[in-house]
Order: structure tokens, then sequence, then C-alpha cells
């Protein structure tokens, strides 16, 4: 993607600015936002939470509202490579067959559940390979956060408030303060590290704050408890590093559409869990552009990226850590479910390693 892009239609601008949003709120690396929920729980106001989730599936409501646009998803999703399935096997001539599970990073009992043979794969690899291996420890994942301040909160004693008009800072303040944050005590926050709060429903939150661990967080604490290898792909200050280095504008607008979803945000929650659960992953960044769309009002400035840093060379990253784990057979990789599609995605990288990867189910 490059700059000249930026000339695309509004709504090719508005569709890839809804990938942006997406993505901060799915792919958003999850020690870091584990962490960050931790201490946010810890300063703020305490509130009664209905542990309940709601929200309706919004594929089907384009599929009798909108059978067109329905088709459109429908067309994309498909053209997506490894787009269908979450469970993989990875062969390699001499050694044992490993295995990779696209997660999803809830704490919802119907992920938590895994697909059928993955359990028994899980249980019999000797090496489990996570995004961080950090995520078991939050006090190290914290104590990492407060070593880099320069990398989660601004410096010389500006806050997020020098960076937004009147408007755009009342409009802020007034979102914040609907999910029960007050503005002044994240100002100081860079702006994803805020989106990573409200970007989840109240029923994740109230079961995080309850000591509920994600899929990722509960096969690493398993694997540790079993006697297994556990290996980590990233380090929590490389996706510190990741998210920082991207522009302070494309992290704002982010926010604010965030903020903007309202109660849309469990609308689109529901239906990724519901798309992660029938294995249709291919699906869920279109649906993600139809439902930002109408919401979106940022530009494509910051995309590319966000695009590259964030998705693409984090897929590199964690394809060619792997690779030597991999070698050894008989390992079980377990990595947000968005980062297997795609000509650049994990799946594609590990057979240019010279790995046989297909469906386990």
């Amino acid at each position: 993607m490059t700059m000249q892009q930026m000339a695309l239609p509004m709504r090719a601008l508005a569709a890839r600015a809804g990938d942006g949003l997406f993505w901060l709120m799915a792919a958003l690396p999850m020690a870091l936002a584990a962490s960050l929920i931790a201490v946010l729980l810890s300063v703020l106001p305490a509130r009664a939470e209905d542990a309940a989730c709601g929200g309706r599936n919004l594929v089907t409501g384009f599929k009798t509202s909108d059978p067109v646009k329905f088709a459109a998803l429908e067309k994309e999703a498909a053209a997506t490579p490894n787009g269908k399935g979450i469970f993989w096997k990875i062969e390699k001539a001499g050694v044992e067959p490993s295995y990779l599970l696209g997660t999803m990073h809830m704490t919802d009992p119907r992920v938590l559940a895994m697909p059928q043979g993955a359990d028994a794969a899980y249980a019999q690899a000797a090496t489990v390979i996570v995004e961080s291996d950090e995520i078991v420890d939050d006090r190290k994942a914290a104590a990492a956060l407060m070593m880099r301040p320069d990398l989660t909160m601004f410096a010389d004693g500006k806050s997020i408030k020098d960076f937004l008009d009147d408007s755009q800072e009342q409009k802020l303040a007034a979102d914040l303060k609907a999910r029960g944050i007050p503005l002044p005590l994240v100002a100081r926050m860079k702006p994803w590290m805020i989106a990573s709060f409200v970007a989840l429903p109240a029923c994740e939150m109230s079961r995080k704050a309850a000591g509920a661990s994600f899929l990722d967080k509960k096969l690493a604490e398993e694997a540790l408890a079993n006697g297994k290898s556990l290996k980590g792909l990233e380090t929590l200050v490389e996706q510190l590093k990741a998210m920082d280095a991207l522009p302070i504008a494309f992290h704002l607008d982010a926010l604010i559409e965030t903020l903007a979803l309202g109660e849309t945000i469990n609308d689109v929650m529901s239906t990724t869990t519901d798309l992660y659960l029938s294995g249709d992953i291919g699906m869920i960044m279109p649906m993600m552009k139809a439902v930002s769309e109408e919401k979106s009002v940022t530009s494509d400035a910051g995309y590319a990226d966000f695009e590259q840093r964030i998705i693409i060379d984090r897929n590199k990253v964690m394809a060619s850590r792997a690779k030597p784990i991999l070698d050894g057979g008989n390992a079980f990789m377990a990595v947000g479910a968005l980062h297997l599609p795609g000509a650049e995605g994990v799946i594609e990288l590990l057979r240019k390693d010279g790995f046989t990867v297909t469906a386990a189910n």
C-alpha cells in the first residue's frame, strides 16, 4: 500500500480506516492489553458490570436486509487465502507433526473450548508456542510497561488534549465518561492505550476483572503447569515499540472511531465470535469494513504504516521465530486468528519456509 492510494474514493478510504480500527480492537498485543486492563481496573472507580454478553450477528443482518452487500462480503471472504478454518496441521519430513491454532484473545467460554482435535494435539505436544510468553505473569508484564513509560505515556508534560481542538476534547471526554473513565485520569496515556481498554464490551471487562484468562494465556499457563516447554514469539517491548511507532493522528482517529461505535461494539464482538467459532475468519475483515463505512471519519494517512508494522511485520516475525521450533516437531502454536489468513499471513509464510500446512478439521 502506497501513499498514492490516498487518492482513492472516500468509500475505499473508509473501508481501510475500518480495517485499522478493527485491527486495533482485535490484534492489539494481548500481553500489553491484559496488563493495561489490570492497571486501569485498579485505579478506576468500581462499577458493577453485567457479565451477560449481548449483541446481534451483523452478518446475518446483512444477509436479510441487504443481500447485495452480503454477496459482496461473501465474495471478498472467499478470495482471502486460508480464510476458512482456525486449526491447522504443520508437517515436515523427518519430524513429528505440529499444530497451529488461530486464537481469539477473549475469555468467552465458547472460545476457550477449542475445536475438535485441538485438545488432543495440545495434550501430546512437547512445546507450546504463543505470541508472548510474558502473558503468564501479569506483574512482570505490568513492570515492563513501567520500565518504558516513553512508549505508553506522553512526555514533557503533554497529554492527549494537546492534540485535540476544543470540540474534539469535549466529545472525547463525554464518550469516555459514558464508559466510566474520567478523561483527566487517562489524559497522559497514548491514544492506543486508552483504545485497548474501551474496545472491549462490558461482559469481557467483567470476566477479566474477575481474573478469567483468555485462551492464549490459558494455554500458556497449562503448558507450564504440565511441564511443557513454553516459547514466546515476541517480547512486550517489541509490541510496545510497534504500536508507538505509528502516527499519533492515526491512533487518535482509531480511538475516536472505537468510541463512536458505542453499543455497536457488542454487535461487532458477537459477530466476530460467531465467525471465529464457525471458522470463517476470512469474513471478519470484510464484515468490519461494512460496519465502519458509515462511522469512519479518518483519512488513509497512517494506515499503510499500521498494516505494515502491526500486521505484515508481526506475521513475518512470528513465522521466522516459529520456524526453528517447528523444525523440531511436536509443537502446538497458538496465535491470533487474524494473523493466519492472507497472502502474507502466517500460514503462507510457513509454507514458504518449507512446511506443509493443511486444515486439521
